[in-house]
């Protein structure tokens, strides 16, 4: 059983799982390599002043990594609530978590078979977003959504703070207490 299930790892999978890993939480990340990003030719991220998509997702991923978050290839089918969280079936056998956050980008295709609520989209070419709260929570208890596919922008510095919102309100919600994740320059 893991802490906290993240399904995409582009910017908003990708910051998520930094944070949750960090933060402690047992993290997996399902990913099909299908992100849009790893297209992506970036000028507008703030801190990097020019970067290929494909260096985006894999310093990310290399991040998240570093803190132990344990990285899956598979496609997911259904996501459904289970008595202790939730499980994710994927095309490679199943997982289970406490948490998902679901970091699908364009793709919401698991809403229909996992009973998850949509709304139309605002973005160009953006057709369907999960619907879901300010602090990104879906209408299946336990499945979060965050970045493109939970209706904020598809920029990559915008999908990944949103990631990273998501992963701190659902690390809050682990630990029953608001969760701050604040470095300090060593001396």
């Amino acid at each position: 059983m893991y802490d906290v299930a993240i399904i995409g790892a582009g910017p908003a999978g990708g910051s998520a799982a930094i944070f949750t890993a960090k933060a402690g939480k047992k993290t997996v990340v399902l990913d099909s390599n299908k992100s849009v990003t790893k297209r992506a030719w970036i000028e507008n991220h703030y801190g990097t002043p020019e970067v290929t998509g494909p260096d985006l997702v894999e310093t990310g991923i290399s991040q998240a990594k570093k803190f132990g978050a344990e990285f899956v290839e598979t496609s997911v089918t259904t996501i459904s609530k289970t008595d202790n969280g939730v499980k994710i079936a994927t095309e490679n056998g199943e997982f289970e978590a406490k948490h998902v956050i679901l970091a699908t980008g364009m793709m919401t295709d698991v809403a229909e078979a996992s009973g998850l609520l949509t709304k139309d989209g605002t973005e160009p070419r953006i057709k369907t977003i999960f619907d879901v709260d300010a602090a990104g929570k879906t209408n299946v208890e336990g499945v979060w959504a965050a970045g493109t596919c939970a209706g904020v922008s598809m920029h990559t510095i915008i999908t990944a703070g949103d990631g990273a919102k998501v992963a701190i309100n659902v690390i809050s919600e682990l630990n029953g207490e608001r969760y701050v994740d604040h470095d300090v320059l060593k001396a």
